[in-house]
């Protein structure tokens, strides 16, 4: 009985009970002005649509004297001079409870998937701060991805914040999913921001399947949705990520993608009168992408491990977009189109990909087994053009000799396919062999965990 009315009680306790309201003055395009109510920035408020019979909630982007700018979470549509505009009281918060695995939410945080409605235990200020630096706990141990490639070459400590950087169709998602199903973290948070509304379901359906959903909160704001649905629900998914951390969980944060965060901040901004700056994008682009990926991390309760995926412009590695979140992140793993082109997926460029905290997370000899590769690998890409049109001759330098024989085994061991489960000690020590180093177990045996079981000690708690 205390469940079934605590969403009650809960709700008369936040209602407001003095309203501020105010009266459309002007719309122009995604922007709304009004005169009054007297609101704070991100303030939410209810529009009235007499002739629809209905309201919309909107949001304070602005204020200009004694005019407020908002913006709709979802369609202008029947929006006139004259509606009548009521002030909440208070910023968009989502409902949290451990009830959210398995379930998809909205841009604001409530069911998208028609499962009933979702009781919170609380509620998660979207826009939170990120924890004080010297609260972090040290990065020390290591997260499994279930991806061959990363978990070999370029290893990913609990807690720490990787971007994906690849153009269009070359496996981002994929990829996202790959680690969504095979990792050993307690919970996913996945983010499909400005995703088309067909690869929501397929990333459901396909890539996370029913074994990782159930595991897994996904939040979606596709890309016919506003601006500020696409970015709010980027808040969201971070304060969903937050709130799993705060119960002592490692949680798996993949958020898809940033470009698409930054360009709904964009027009969001160029509507309110921001001058446009950077290749187009406004000032306030570059002031909220480290407010929001700054919040990832670690914490003293628990962590979370963030893979961001950027979509680079023309695979323009130094756009604007792409540069900025290379500098703020814990690392970057690029995905090359040639690679993809010749159906070597995943598609991860190992020699132009780096992990900021790999060799805090690894043992001596895994340490040794990396160095080993990419130095094999090296030496093959620096020689390439040679080998490839028959320039070379064998003996001439011992060392390109080493470098062509592993060439196709070091190819082979990078290479996964979508469905092929991958143990982090069968990868390390498959990877020592490589190059003749053996990797004891006592340097993995600490980090094997099924998802069979982290799921379930996920749910018991």
């Amino acid at each position: 009985m205390k469940t079934i009315f605590s969403k009650y009680l809960d709700s008369v306790e936040r209602v407001e009970t003095i309203h501020y309201t105010g009266t459309i003055t002007r719309v122009r395009g995604m922007l709304i002005e009004s005169t009054g109510p007297q609101a704070i920035i991100g303030e939410l408020c209810t529009i009235k649509i007499p002739s629809l019979k209905t309201s919309i909630l909107a949001e304070v982007v602005g204020l200009n004297q004694s005019t407020v700018q908002l913006m709709v979470y979802g369609e202008t549509k029947g929006i006139e001079v004259g509606c009548e505009v009521i002030a909440s009281g208070h910023v968009l918060e989502v409902g949290v409870s451990p009830d959210l695995l398995g379930r998809v939410l909205d841009a604001t945080g409530k069911a998208y998937d028609k499962k009933g409605e979702i009781v919170p235990t609380e509620f998660y200020p979207v826009l939170n701060s990120p924890p004080n630096p010297l609260d972090r706990k040290p990065i020390n141990e290591r997260i499994v991805t279930g991806v061959r490639a990363i978990d070999s070459l370029l290893a990913v400590g609990k807690g720490q914040r990787l971007g994906i950087f690849a153009g269009s169709g070359v496996g981002k998602s994929t990829l996202l999913g790959m680690i969504a199903r095979n990792t050993n973290a307690d919970v996913n948070v996945i983010a499909l921001i400005g995703e088309r509304g067909r690869e929501v379901v397929d990333f459901i359906q396909r890539d996370l399947g029913e074994e990782g959903l159930k595991r897994s909160v996904v939040i979606a704001a596709t890309s016919d949705q506003s601006p500020l649905s696409r970015l709010r629900g980027a808040y969201v998914a971070t304060a969903v990520a937050e709130y799993f951390r705060d119960q002592g969980k490692d949680v798996m944060l993949m958020f898809d993608s940033v470009t698409r965060f930054a360009r709904a901040q964009r027009e969001i901004g160029l509507a309110i009168g921001e001058p446009p700056a950077q290749r187009g994008y406004t000032p306030s682009v570059f002031e909220t992408m480290p407010k929001l990926l700054e919040r990832s991390g670690t914490s003293q309760k628990g962590t979370i491990t963030g893979f961001y995926t950027v979509l680079v412009d023309g695979d323009d590695m130094d756009e604007p977009i792409s540069d900025t979140v290379r500098g703020i992140l814990d690392g970057h793993i690029i995905l090359n189109r040639k690679l993809a082109q010749a159906y070597h997926f995943p598609a991860i460029d190992i020699l132009q990909s780096i992990s900021r905290l790999s060799n805090r997370v690894s043992g001596p000899q895994t340490k040794k087994a990396v160095a080993a590769v990419r130095r094999l690998m090296a030496t093959y890409a620096e020689s390439e053009d040679m080998i490839t049109v028959g320039a070379y001759q064998k003996g001439s330098n011992p060392n390109i000799d080493v470098a062509i024989e592993a060439h196709e085994l070091i190819e082979n061991f990078l290479m996964q396919d979508e469905y092929e489960p991958s143990v982090i000690g069968t990868t390390l020590q498959s990877m020592g062999k490589l190059v003749g180093i053996d990797v004891p177990e006592e340097e993995f045996q600490g980090i094997i965990l099924s998802v069979q079981n982290t799921t379930e000690n996920s749910i018991e708690e």
